[in-house]
């Protein structure tokens, strides 16, 4: 006698339909990693790269060369120098002390509102305190406020305190106009970490000095490089706010308050005006170059996936 074994019919699955969002989001990638995508992604950049290119090639071209013709026949007729350079930074231009000075407002600049805004941050994404809400909201309308409404307040109140024409006011200033945006920005990164994570680290005894040092900020380096170089390159860029509140003495000048004089007396001079802004140029390019990596995923990825 044979028994025959029963055959079982496969279960029909079903695809999990996919959201409107997630559909959008398919299809945007799918545009966006196309042949023509591309093509015209290398066109922009090319044409925006052009200028730049010419800048650096007018900077080393001599003077009658920039008056009689444009920058694209150097390549048929290539006679370059450094004596451009050499006036920019040694002569009447005094270009390398303006470079110190930039540098002087720059990094305090950028590293007191990181500071600050990274301890703020924190306060406002795990700890509970009243009024957390509302003040949080309090500081993010604040990104609202236009900085010409500040400038004579902040002015006449640094004058009152004996601060004026010196590196202080513009720290406090560059520092007080980014703090609400640096504070929106590193508390939504705290908010994405897991909580395991921090209520892990509360289950063996972390207080918040160790959870902020240990836990968190290995985890915030995106984040912290991606406002680091929007205010890097806001400071370096600055020109209202260094001439208003330093004066534009040369002590404490950056090399902004030097260019906009250079444009508006000199500016029949090409071959300092193309040198001189190359040299301005030279250290945000760098330092835009070198945070690529975290720039990017601090803006597209954020700090961790819970």
């Amino acid at each position: 006698m044979t028994t025959t074994t029963p055959v079982m019919s496969p279960v029909p699955t079903t695809e999990r339909k996919l959201t409107r969002t997630e559909r959008r989001a398919v299809a945007a990638k799918t545009k966006l990693s196309s042949p023509w995508a591309s093509g015209i992604a290398i066109l922009i950049a090319v044409l925006w790269t052009v200028p730049t290119f010419g800048l650096l090639v007018t900077s080393f071209r001599p003077e009658l060369d920039i008056r009689r013709s444009g920058w694209w026949t150097a390549f048929s007729d290539p006679t370059f120098t450094i004596d451009n350079y050499n006036e920019v930074l040694y002569g009447g231009t005094n270009f390398a002390g303006l470079f110190v000075n930039s540098l002087v407002i720059t990094l305090p600049a950028v590293i007191i509102p990181i500071t600050l805004a990274l301890l703020a941050a924190y306060a406002f994404a795990w700890i509970n305190f009243r009024g957390r809400n509302i003040l949080f909201v309090a500081v993010f309308a604040l990104q609202i406020v236009p900085i010409q409404v500040t400038l004579i307040p902040l002015l006449s109140l640094y004058v009152d305190v004996g601060l004026n024409g010196s590196f202080w006011t513009i720290w406090l200033s560059h520092s007080i106009f980014a703090l609400p945006l640096a504070i929106f920005l590193l508390h939504n990164f705290m908010k994405d970490i897991p909580a395991s994570l921090v209520e892990a680290a509360r289950m063996d005894g972390a207080g918040h000095v160790r959870i902020f040092f240990q836990v968190l900020l290995p985890l915030l380096t995106p984040a912290i490089a991606a406002f680091g170089v929007f205010q890097f390159l806001w400071v370096w860029n600055d020109l209202l706010v260094a001439l208003t509140f330093a004066g534009g003495a040369p002590n404490v000048a950056p090399l902004t308050v030097r260019l906009a004089e250079m444009v508006g007396t000199r500016g029949s001079d090409w071959y300092l005006l193309a040198a001189g802004a190359f040299v301005a140029i030279i250290l945000p390019l760098v330092v835009f170059l070198s945070l690529q990596r975290f720039f990017v995923r601090g803006l597209l990825a954020g700090s961790v996936k819970g």
